[in-house]
């Protein structure tokens, strides 16, 4: 799919790659070609070649040697700065494909993306429908991606659509994408994150306008309500979850995710860099101790929650020695409060 993409943007990043490696072959085969040629050339059998021990220097070969190199270093230069600027995930498309303009009248579709352990949760604030492992969008239109995780960094990636891009607790990435052809394209997580990684995957569909349309109609129809509640259950580790639907969405549940206070009990991010802003809450912070421990992922005794997809039997497993606790945020067991606050800061 890397080389073989179905959207604009991946399709420019695929170019890049054609484009380096062309221009890397310029010096790659020369190379190559000249080292077995004077092996052959210069061999100790071959008593024409000229044999020169004094031999230095040669202002011809050395204009070689620097020149191209040079001009091949200024080319990748000049490509990377050219590349890293219209690439931007975070810059707005103005095309729909190297044809088509963007039109000034469409509507980009806003996509919120939740990395959970292990799955991928996904907003349409735009229908008020929320999807587990798997999204649909329009084909050419513009789609405006905002992404973040639960506890744990990880990676949002569709290689038919675009490059990827970290999803990270408590920070908010962004990507701006579109889809040029219909199909159903693999998406998954592409940075290790535990033991349910390799099965943290999801089906992308890219749809005709009255295919989205239907397919938004049957997540109304077949879903169910998404609370906080729902959604705390929701985000304990498990693995192999099914397709779920949501017809219903809390007012600001992702907001609530991204500041990491979707538990009603924890203190929202935006509030903690408030009291920073105010110049801290003195020695009484320490009350706020509990309210700034947001892992949700304890390593000593927590448990994946079995989930039987179907046609598929039920997998559990121990989180335990599994856990990757060098990211974990805190379980609030046995640290310190200065262990607390550390954690508190570097989140």
């Amino acid at each position: 799919m890397v080389m073989a993409p179905s959207g604009d943007i991946a399709m420019q990043q695929r170019d890049l790659i054609i484009v380096s490696v062309v221009l890397m072959l310029i010096i790659i085969i020369p190379v190559i070609f000249l080292t077995l040629f004077f092996a052959w050339k210069y061999r100790q059998s071959n008593k024409e070649a000229t044999y020169e021990p004094e031999w230095h220097h040669s202002t011809r070969l050395e204009l070689v040697i620097w020149s191209a190199p040079l001009a091949i270093i200024i080319a990748l230069g000049a490509v990377t700065w050219i590349s890293t600027h219209q690439l931007d995930p975070y810059r707005p498309l103005d095309r729909i494909a190297a044809d088509k303009p963007l039109s000034a009248d469409v509507k980009p579709l806003t996509v919120e993306v939740v990395a959970l352990d292990w799955k991928w949760l996904f907003f349409y604030p735009e229908y008020g429908i929320a999807t587990v492992n798997e999204m649909a969008a329009p084909v050419d239109r513009p789609i405006n991606f905002k992404i973040t995780a639960s506890a744990v960094m990880n990676s949002f990636f569709i290689p038919a659509l675009a490059g990827q891009i970290y999803a990270m607790p408590g920070m908010e990435t962004k990507l701006h994408a579109v889809i040029n052809h219909p199909g159903e394209f693999q998406g998954l997580s592409a940075n290790y994150s535990g033991a349910g990684f390799s099965n943290m995957r999801f089906k992308f569909h890219g749809l005709n306008q009255a295919d989205f349309d239907q397919w938004v109609q049957k997540a109304k129809s077949q879903g169910t309500a998404l609370g906080r509640p729902e959604y705390l259950a929701l985000a304990k580790p498990s693995e192999r979850n099914p397709v779920q639907y949501f017809n219903a969405v809390d007012d600001g549940l992702y907001n609530a995710i991204l500041n990491m206070c979707a538990d009603p009990s924890k203190m929202c991010m935006s509030e903690m860099m408030h009291i920073d802003a105010k110049g801290g809450g003195g020695k009484e912070s320490h009350e706020n101790r509990e309210r700034l421990i947001y892992d949700n992922r304890d390593g000593a005794s927590a448990e994946v929650t079995p989930v039987k997809a179907e046609g598929d039997a039920t997998h559990t497993m121990q989180h335990g020695d599994n856990s990757m606790q060098g990211m974990d945020m805190g379980n609030g067991s046995s640290s310190d409060s200065s262990t607390g606050s550390a954690q508190h800061q570097g989140h």
